[in-house]
């Protein structure tokens, strides 16, 4: 059997016993509670850095925290400018293209996405602790804002309203982000999965993509359901109103976009042919429509663009009744996403530089950038995977990049305007298209199929959620199946026989070690998860079916009969008063058996919890073992030398073992 014949010392009923596991000392309840509290919600101590510093600089540490440019801004140097300055320059390049399309996708006016990309990069700049993050407006967000306030109210026949919730969403998304940043709220962004987001992600995709289709034909009329049924119904039933000019404008500016796209893949050092891409297909489409006056034969352009920078816009919030609620279920739920992003971004390249981002201090800048952008005329901003990778691509230093995007948008609106106004929709579309044809990652879905087939479908349920319903219908089944997946994690764990490794006193699971062998007359159960009340039930019944399970195996192969049941809670790093109770009804059935239940590997919580419900006398302390291996050598060394049930604590256990 190994090495699992060892020798006891101690005083118990004729036979040798192993170290005792010991109770924790009790904590008052209070401290207890503080500590749970802190581990919760600052798992990450930032106080840390204010212990032992003097009140001043205590203020200054406080101000950098909030404010990290006070950080990097006294070493800042001017290789650092030159860098940020290329980068900036660039990423502003993609900024004005994709800013007015995802204006138009949202059903907002153009200039608004120019807006949303000068103030709100300003913000980001001094709170964001991310130093390649480009901000800027996100095709996702903007679909959903037209999806839900679009059902409560029209873009086309009430313009003023809608303009307004849509500023007034944006604030509330704003004030949600903060707030969970600030109450160290951020692990609830943690429910939506990577498999979540990556169905979402492509769906929402594949939606935005479909609704371009109405720029790509040159169609005026289109439906505002964002459903695949819907929209290929639409566009079927206007074949006579399809303009071949919109279509071979927007087929050959797509067919540019990707083309750009596949070189700057192939050859990384030319990454800002693709980022120069959209700029340059606005650029010539303009062009090519004021030359030809295209726009009288079908191709529907821009039109007029207002100069100037961002008017305030505090006093159009509308908080009155009753579009305030859909306007805040719009900005929570916008919000959320685009917290996901924007954090999952920022990560990302944090750990292509190798610093550390802090999740809720982005949940604060990215919250009070769009405060801010609710006020000054902006809608919906996060950090957009394109854009930052395109300035990550382009060397950026810090986030100095963000405030000189924001520079260019400035002139840009200050000057530029009136340039776009021959700007064909029809390019528009293809920019949104082209962009949207990354985020369906295909090869993300493959990898999740051939890794977890449970995280597959849950990625496949969002996807098709949102495109055979909509986008807030593809979310919730998202996050549902995300959710049932944690419920039955935690109502149905895992229990697994153990057995041992020949030659050793280490115990695996006998379903993935071919070679690990069953103890005879033992019976070795691993319990993979915190025991609550959800479980508790379950437990006690799979716990009793595997003890049926080996005495009928046993009885079947006429081996030696079972004595001991040995249960591992290494793994049970928590344990309620229902699991408690399970654990002394599983004493009671064993018994009734005429078997002895043995505890192997207990944590601090359990012992104590033993301890204070007088369960552990129950049990018998004698019968708690500090790992498997001893408490099968102790069972081991009783069973052939003496009867089971023999060991009693009456003269106490000493502590060591020969």
């Amino acid at each position: 059997m190994g090495n699992t014949d060892l020798v006891f010392t101690g005083t118990v009923t004729g036979v040798e016993c192993t170290r005792r596991v010991p109770i924790p000392p009790s904590r008052p309840f209070l401290e207890t509670f503080r500590a749970n509290l802190k581990e919760t919600f600052f798992p990450d101590d930032p106080l840390r850095q204010f212990k032992h510093e003097k009140c001043s600089r205590r203020l200054i540490l406080g101000l950098q925290y909030f404010l990290p440019i006070l950080q990097w801004a006294p070493t800042y140097s001017f290789n650092f400018f030159k860098s940020d300055l290329i980068a900036g320059i660039t990423i502003a390049s993609l900024a004005i293209p994709q800013g007015i399309s995802y204006a138009k996708l949202a059903n907002l006016p153009p200039i608004l996405g120019l807006y949303s990309s000068f103030v709100p990069p300003l913000v980001y700049a001094m709170m964001g602790s991310s130093r390649d993050l480009a901000v800027g407006t996100v095709a996702v967000a903007s679909l959903l804002i037209a999806s839900m306030l679009g059902k409560e109210v029209s873009a086309s026949k009430n313009p003023g309203l809608y303009l307004h919730l849509a500023f007034t969403a944006t604030f509330f998304a704003g004030f949600f982000q903060a707030a969970l940043g600030l109450l160290r709220l951020g692990f609830i962004v943690d429910f939506l999965s990577h498999a979540t987001i990556v169905g979402f992600m492509g769906g929402a995709a594949t939606v935005v993509c479909l609704q371009q289709l109405k720029g790509m034909l040159g169609l005026e009329h289109f439906t505002t359901a964002t459903d695949l049924v819907s929209v290929m119904e639409s566009v079927f039933s206007q074949t006579h109103q399809w303009r071949w000019e919109s279509v071979v404008l927007g087929c050959s500016f797509l067919f540019f976009l990707l083309l750009t796209r596949f070189l700057s893949k192939r050859k990384p050092k030319f990454f800002w042919v693709s980022a120069a891409a959209p700029l340059t297909s606005v650029i010539l489409g303009s062009l090519l429509v004021y030359l030809t006056h295209a726009e009288n034969h079908g191709v529907q352009v821009i039109g007029y663009l207002k100069r100037g920078l961002n008017p305030p816009s505090a006093t159009t919030l509308n908080f009155s009744s009753p579009y305030m609620m859909v306007a805040l279920k719009t900005g929570i739920v916008t919000g959320i996403i685009a917290l996901a992003e924007g954090i999952a971004v920022g990560r990302s390249f944090a750990m292509f530089k190798n610093y550390h981002i802090d999740g809720n201090k982005e949940m604060i800048a990215i919250g009070m950038m769009n405060i801010a952008g609710s006020l000054t005329s902006c809608y919906l901003t996060t950090g957009p995977f394109s854009r930052s990778a395109v300035n990550y691509n382009a060397g950026c230093k810090t986030a100095m990049s963000n405030v000189v995007m924001a520079t260019a948008v400035m002139f840009t609106l200050l000057f530029l305007t009136p340039l776009f106004h021959y700007t064909p929709l029809v390019v528009l579309s293809s920019i949104i298209i082209a962009a949207m044809l990354g985020l369906i990652d295909y090869e993300a879905a493959i990898h999740l199929w051939q890794v977890d087939k449970v995280d597959f479908f849950v990625c496949l349920g969002a996807y098709l959620g949102v495109v055979f319903g909509s986008v807030e219908i593809g979310l919730v089944i998202a996050v549902a199946i995300s959710i049932l997946r944690v419920l039955l994690f935690v109502a149905r764990p895992r229990t697994t026989v153990l057995g041992n490794i020949p030659n050793s006193m280490v115990y695996r699971r006998m379903d993935q070690y071919p070679v690990a062998q069953s103890v005879p007359g033992l019976f070795v159960l691993h319990i993979d998860a915190p025991i609550y009340f959800a479980n508790a039930s379950y437990l006690r019944e799979r716990i009793s079916r595997w003890i049926d399970e080996e005495e009928d195996k046993l009885k079947s192969k006429g081996e030696t009969s079972l004595q001991y049941v040995i249960l591992d809670l290494g793994a049970v790093s928590s344990i309620d008063t229902s699991g408690i109770s399970m654990l002394e009804e599983v004493k009671k059935s064993v018994d009734r058996r005429g078997l002895q239940l043995v505890l192997a590997n207990p944590g601090s919580e359990i012992m104590k919890k033993l301890d204070k419900s007088k369960v552990l006398e129950t049990i018998g302390q004698e019968w708690i073992f500090l790992t498997v291996g001893e408490a099968v050598a102790a069972c081991n060394f009783i069973l052939h030398t003496c009867k089971p049930g023999a060991v009693t604590d009456s003269a106490g256990v000493d502590d060591n073992i020969v």
